[in-house]
């Protein structure tokens, strides 16, 4: 049987079943739980008493109270009548509320709300002075939250550890002229004195109490009288004709929805099914329709989004093969003509030959251990052995490896770093990173231009800027910059423009000690690598020599 013919079955017996149910039930017990609910429910009073408590308790006033009784009478079903316990004046009516002519209430004895909340006070000498303080924080706050809740601003509050009150949190604006005001001196040595009155009793819990009650009554909200229900409504009877028309609506609603339900669910999923098996037969380009907001759509959209993931993957790996292969073709087949050439007896080995063909086969190890590299970094899997650097140790070791080739190159190699910095990395990959960007720097400057290094230090991160006075780089190629084999100049090629993979792996570096890279470059004046590190306040003294890194080892370069 079809998911659609089980499912329309369940819900048809379902259906059946809770009609004649309900309709048994109904015709049986309608009239006796009409009479019922004509006097509050327990829980009805419980609900009642607790929101209209907490409404005096965090806005320190009855203003505004009419809305919540009428939310309250929505949700309960009842009448509410609330009257003030000192003069017996209105103070809301759920009828009045709703615009109605106000009922008599029913004569059930009226419940009583005091806002003010139960203060806790521990079990020894300090019991005292916790009272006047509850005192003194009482006026002040219930006065503060009158004054915002007639101002129409939300309150928020939390309570006071010391005494269970609350405190309220909000700052309004200047323009309601709410203020905290500041309790009295003089009262606060009356009830100071009064506190001290309660000590000699054996159980001063009690006299403290009734102490807070009395000094709180000028400024607490009044006490109210809470009554319930009508006498005047008449209680409605259930005849069994309606019930029986309303049971069988339901019954064939629910037989509706079920066939509705199985068409909106089925075809969606019909569809996944399909576009799974596209995906799994290698159709990467497969997709769903993603209409509306409920889960076969997200699940759809989901699907779609798996599958250009699938896609921008299969793409990448397809242009990363292809890239490789276009990288080892022309070196590996200069290698092979000259190695047939030396086979044949074309050429003599002579000692400058080797030393070439080994250059072209050194080339070629380092554009594998270039792969490798970035592979393991994008993975996750790169290793660092992170200790507290010395960044303006590490600019001046990069400054020292690089100064022989920028001489020979006629350029100017500076390094700007007076403040000391201290980070938290490892040394070598920074080396690295920090190596490759030197390196282009050199590769794109002329005789007689310059090359920046220079570290400068914020709040929480040193800034390592790597400057050059070289072409530039055209603005439309700065974002395939960091790009694996790409370069921004075509005509430079593996022997004088690297591997290509050296700025891929700079930024992966960058980025895994949770640091940042950007370029930004000017035609005809020069590019600007600004790295951004995290750094850390003060070298620990255990780590004196951690970060020290011989000038005769550095770190291996990727270009």
């Amino acid at each position: 049987m079809s998911f659609r013919l089980r499912a329309l079955a369940l819900l048809m017996f379902i259906a059946v079943t809770a009609t004649t149910a309900t309709a048994w039930l109904t015709l049986r017990q309608a009239t006796t739980q009409v009479w019922e609910t004509a006097s509050a429910e327990q829980d009805d009073i419980q609900q009642i008493t607790t929101e209209l408590r907490d409404y005096g308790t965090l806005h320190g006033t009855w203003h505004g109270l009419p809305e919540t009784v009428r939310r309250l009478a929505e949700d309960t079903g009842q009448r509410i009548r609330i009257t003030s316990d000192s003069d017996g004046s209105i103070v809301a009516d759920s009828d009045i509320r709703a615009g109605h002519t106000p009922r008599r209430t029913g004569s059930g004895t009226p419940f009583l709300i005091d806002s003010r909340p139960d203060l806790q006070l521990p079990n020894h000498f300090g019991a005292a002075k916790i009272t006047v303080t509850a005192i003194a924080d009482y006026h002040t706050q219930t006065r503060y939250a009158a004054c915002l809740t007639k101002a129409g601003i939300p309150i928020q509050t939390t309570a006071d550890p010391l005494h269970g009150l609350p405190v309220v949190r909000t700052k309004p604006p200047a323009r309601t002229g709410c203020v905290r005001e500041a309790y009295p001196d003089a009262r606060f040595v009356a009830d100071a004195a009064a506190a001290e009155a309660c000590r000699p009793s054996t159980e001063p819990g009690p006299c403290l109490r009734r102490l807070f009650e009395q000094r709180t009554n000028d400024v607490a909200p009044p006490r109210l009288q809470v009554r319930l229900g009508a006498v005047d409504d008449a209680p409605p009877t259930l005849a069994a004709t309606p019930v029986i028309v309303v049971a069988a609506g339901v019954g064939t609603l629910v037989i509706l929805s079920a066939l509705i339900l199985g068409r909106t669910v089925l075809r969606p999923v019909r569809a996944l099914t399909q576009a799974t098996r596209s995906l799994g037969s290698g159709d990467l380009g497969h997709r769903v329709p993603a209409a509306g907001r409920d889960e076969i759509a997200q699940l759809a959209r989901a699907f779609n989004r798996m599958a250009d993931s699938l896609q921008v993957s299969e793409e990448r790996q397809r242009r990363l093969t292809g890239d490789i292969a276009h990288e080892l073709r022309t070196p590996l087949a200069n290698l092979r003509g000259y190695l047939e050439a030396l086979r044949d007896g074309i050429l003599t080995p002579t000692p400058d030959l080797l030393h070439a063909l080994h250059g072209e086969a050194m080339l070629q190890q380092r554009i594998v251990d270039d792969l490798q590299d970035l592979a393991l970094a994008e993975a996750g899997a790169l290793t660092y052995h992170r200790t507290t650097i010395d960044l303006r140790e590490l600019l001046h070791a990069c400054h020292t490896a690089h100064a022989a080739q920028a001489a020979a190159a006629g350029i100017t190699l500076e390094v700007r770093a007076e403040e000391l910095v201290w980070a938290e990395g490892d040394h070598d990959r920074l080396r690295q990173a920090l190596g490759n960007l030197v390196t282009n720097a050199l590769r794109a400057t002329p005789p007689g231009g310059t090359v920046t290094i220079a570290l400068s230090r914020t709040a929480a991160h040193a800034t390592i800027h790597v400057r050059d006075t070289g072409s530039g780089i055209p603005a439309d190629h700065l974002p395939r910059l960091f790009d694996r084999f790409w370069r921004a100049d075509p005509a430079r090629g593996r022997t004088t423009g690297g591997s290509g993979l050296g700025l891929a792996i700079t930024r992966q570096i960058i980025t895994d000690h949770h640091g940042t890279i950007t370029v930004d470059s000017t035609v005809g004046t020069g590019t600007t690598f600004t790295t951004t590190i995290p750094t850390q306040r003060m070298r620990p003294p255990h780590t004196a020599h951690d970060s020290q890194v011989s000038a005769d080892h550095p770190a291996r370069r990727n270009e």
